[in-house]
């Protein structure tokens, strides 16, 4: 399976943001765009300004980055995306990474970071509704309970010593003491980050 194996630390200086890929160290001084803020390489500093495709790939790259997806699943994610017609397509598109289950398990704050939470979910350390699931891209559907493996709930206690659980987002419940959490609706527009620019992306791939 392909993957990226090059420091993480270099995807948010390359994008010029905080993309919080390596879960509590991002929030401390040791972030590395907190003592670099430019891109990598002998002639990260050099950047010159960006053309109007050289803003839509960034953006396009940046959330891709920060979901943790490969090419491939982020250009499949798009073309759900544009085939519903209820929702706009920048906004389904962030919805269906939102879904995702490695995403959700770190938004509910049982992980600090979507990787670990890869991680743990191929491990079989989580359920949902019951059943064991091994698939991290899994579409989890409102009202679906994801929760954590008997064998599971000591490593996560240890994770949260180091790391103390946040804050879930409002479109998700979270039972902090059985270490259960559960999607109650697709998030709106006005619940996900406001510095994303979704309609850069629909340009990127509308080209």
């Amino acid at each position: 399976m392909a993957r990226y194996t090059d420091s993480v630390c270099k995807l948010c200086r390359n994008e010029g943001v905080k993309l919080f890929l390596k879960g509590t160290r991002c929030y401390t001084t040791k972030c590395a765009i907190e003592r670099r803020r430019y891109g990598p390489g002998q002639h990260g500093q050099d950047r010159k300004k960006q053309s109007e495709y050289a803003l839509q790939l960034r953006e396009k790259q940046k959330v891709r980055r920060s979901y943790g997806v490969l090419e491939s699943q982020f250009a499949a994610y798009f073309e759900v995306a544009t085939r519903q017609k209820k929702v706009p397509t920048g906004l389904k598109l962030l919805q269906l990474l939102e879904s995702r289950m490695d995403n959700l398990v770190h938004r509910s704050g049982l992980v600090p970071s979507r990787a670990q939470a890869r991680q743990l979910i191929r491990h079989g350390y989580f359920t949902v509704n019951g059943k064991v699931m091994s698939i991290a891209s899994y579409q989890v559907l409102p009202g679906q309970v994801i929760a954590v493996t008997d064998k599971a709930k000591k490593l996560l206690k240890t994770i949260h010593e180091n790391s103390p659980m946040m804050d879930a987002p409002v479109w998700m419940t979270v039972d902090k003491e059985n270490m259960t959490a559960s999607l109650v609706n697709h998030p709106s527009r006005e619940d996900l980050d406001p510095t994303i620019k979704e309609a850069l992306i629909v340009e990127y791939y509308s080209r």
